[in-house]
């Protein structure tokens, strides 16, 4: 780095966005920082991330399948409901059509201990699990995507409207998924990785 003249920009200390409510019931840590399972559709992960706009904040959630790193459901508005992260679930539902026994990873956050969330996935017959208190580093994939998202994609880029942020926030995403390689991926993108499994495993 000092060769090429480089410079570290230090990311700002994480920052925890959701906070559970005591009546809320909390799910053991079913994952254990096991984030590499060997067939998709078998871990999710998700968390909720914080956008600064000229407009005001926005948040975005997310849905991970922690096989290939792919972005499978995410949505984003200007309020951190309950309805946020149902709507980035159930578009990873609508997609993935899950069979029985999913394990989709969380924080502890009010929105995934909520009652309809968890009514959500006991419909869809997916497993929660969840991390320790305060301990980001339990959801560490999905962490590293959103520093991907803000660092090497949103740094210094003022954003007006909201409605500006979330289709940059797609346009990323499909990078992400189709074009940017992983080195946990043996160097594939996300899409890729997903497609030589598949052909893999239909030949063994």
């Amino acid at each position: 780095m000092k060769i090429h003249k480089l410079k570290v920009v230090q990311r700002v200390a994480y920052k925890v966005t959701t906070k559970r409510k005591h009546s809320d019931s909390v799910a053991d840590n079913l994952v254990n920082m096991a984030f590499d399972p060997k067939q998709p559709n078998t871990v999710w992960a998700g968390d909720v991330t914080y956008l600064r706009t000229r407009e005001g904040w926005c948040y975005l959630a997310i849905v991970m399948d922690l096989h290939s790193r792919k972005i499978i459901g995410w949505h984003i508005s200007k309020n951190m409901t309950t309805e946020l992260v149902l709507k980035a679930m159930q578009m990873a539902i609508n997609l993935r059509q899950p069979r029985s026994g999913l394990i989709f990873h969380s924080d502890r956050g009010a929105q995934y201990t909520s009652k309809r969330f968890r009514n959500l996935l006991k419909q869809n017959a997916i497993k929660a699990s969840m991390s320790g208190k305060g301990a980001c580093w339990d959801n560490a994939v999905v962490e590293r995507f959103f520093g991907s998202l803000k660092y090497e994609w949103l740094l210094k880029v003022i954003h007006l409207t909201r409605e500006s942020m979330k289709i940059d926030v797609q346009k990323y995403i499909r990078y992400y998924n189709h074009d940017r390689l992983h080195t946990t991926l043996e160097d594939l993108t996300p899409v890729a990785y997903e497609k030589r499994n598949l052909k893999v495993s239909n030949f063994s």
